[in-house]
């Protein structure tokens, strides 16, 4: 299920990995070829590199899995309430957090019945070279786009007609309270950022 998660952007990491290998600079060089230079240093970078995106696409999916969008958008609204003293719309965040995580796995799914249809018009993602392929995308950028900006215009007729205004104090079915936990999970997040910091410098 973690590694579910990173599939779909696979592709990037190993891009962000790579570049970082051939075009690092500093400690001792392995390889070098006119503008491509294989160092230590390139290869230390690309590896913290993979481990952090790693890292945080397994706590994102973590998160979705363990936590239903209403409470996560509940809970940035809940981290965000200060901010109402500077007149930042917090509730409208959180509603914003919520839509968001909800039209993920709807624009998956749309993904793969626009991916489906292009193969059944003879198109094949997995071979050709590079610029075919990148012309390939183009023919699943266009019709997502299309079908995002359609839900969105869907979405926001639905909730105008049920009468939403983001200047209308919204209430909870559920509520979050601060508790010992999140006290520990909070110090521990900052002691482990100081950590970070000081082994850095």
């Amino acid at each position: 299920m973690l590694l579910r998660g990173v599939k779909p952007i696979l592709w990037l990491i190993i891009f962000t990995v790579l570049i970082q290998i051939l075009f690092g600079h500093g400690g001792t060089v392995y390889f070098h070829l006119w503008f491509i230079s294989i160092t230590s240093l390139g290869i230390i970078n690309a590896m913290m590199i993979f481990v952090r995106l790693l890292l945080i696409i397994i706590i994102a999916t973590i998160l979705t899995i363990t936590t239903s969008p209403s409470m996560i958008a509940l809970g940035v609204e809940t981290i965000l309430v200060p901010l109402k003293w500077i007149k930042v719309p917090t509730e409208t965040i959180g509603m914003m957090v919520s839509i968001a995580l909800q039209f993920i796995p709807t624009l998956i799914d749309e993904l793969d019945d626009i991916m489906n249809a292009q193969r059944a018009r003879g198109v094949d993602f997995g071979k050709g070279k590079l610029i075919k392929r990148a012309q390939s995308l183009v023919s699943l950028i266009i019709p997502l786009f299309i079908s995002s900006f359609r839900h969105a215009e869907h979405l926001a007729d639905a909730m105008e007609a049920r009468g939403y205004s983001d200047e209308v104090k919204r209430s909870h079915y559920q509520l979050v309270a601060w508790t010992k936990l999140d006290w520990i999970a909070l110090l521990f997040m900052i002691l482990l950022t100081v950590v970070v910091v000081l082994v850095r410098s």
